[in-house]
């Protein structure tokens, strides 16, 4: 394991690499702050996604969708360390238990706060609702524009790429996405 005074030589490394001096006063301690910033971006590897979702109620008969949407998310591309930021939709039918509306949130952070690739936070987030709280259904889909895209390579500006991962009745029904689709697009706030 990687001790914490190794990481930050190592971004003094990389600073050298760029500017040719990492003594000027600006990067004084730069290094320092970046492992600081490292330890709060990259937190996602120290939360279990079973804790996260193990604080259920009961659902009182409810049947219908359960939408948290618009969910704010930052990670990095673990191909080029870039940042990419975006929304994420998360839905769930539940069969006899509810979870907290913020364990939907915390569940996209742990996975968004992490090294990273798009497909693997929708399918990630999908995956642990299915298997903590066993819904008749799930589906999650994330829209994100990406540095990696925006700063470097084809440099375009505006695009968003959009993933989906739909279980259970959201897979199976088209009735079932269709009102999820409508629930996201309506704005009644």
């Amino acid at each position: 394991m990687t001790t914490r005074e190794e990481a930050m030589g190592a971004v003094k490394v990389i600073l050298e690499y760029i500017e040719g001096d990492a003594t000027r006063e600006g990067l004084l301690r730069t290094p320092e702050r970046v492992i600081d910033s490292f330890e709060e971006i990259y937190e996602g590897y120290k939360l279990d996604p079973k804790e996260v979702l193990s604080s259920t109620f009961n659902g009182e008969g409810y049947d219908g969708i359960v939408l948290l949407r618009d969910i704010e998310m930052h990670s990095t591309c673990e191909h080029h360390l870039q940042p990419f930021k975006g929304r994420a939709h998360v839905a769930y039918i539940p069969t006899d238990r509810i979870v907290g509306i913020s364990k939907l949130a915390r569940v996209v952070d742990l996975h968004s706060r992490r090294l990273q690739n798009q497909e693997r936070i929708t399918q990630g987030v999908a995956d642990d609702i299915e298997s903590n709280l066993n819904p008749l259904g799930c589906a999650v889909i994330v829209e994100a524009a990406h540095g990696c895209m925006q700063c470097r390579g084809v440099r375009k500006q505006n695009s968003v790429m959009t993933t989906s991962a739909m279980r259970g009745v959201f897979f199976d029904k088209k009735e079932a996405r269709t009102e999820l689709m409508q629930l996201i697009q309506s704005k009644s706030l």
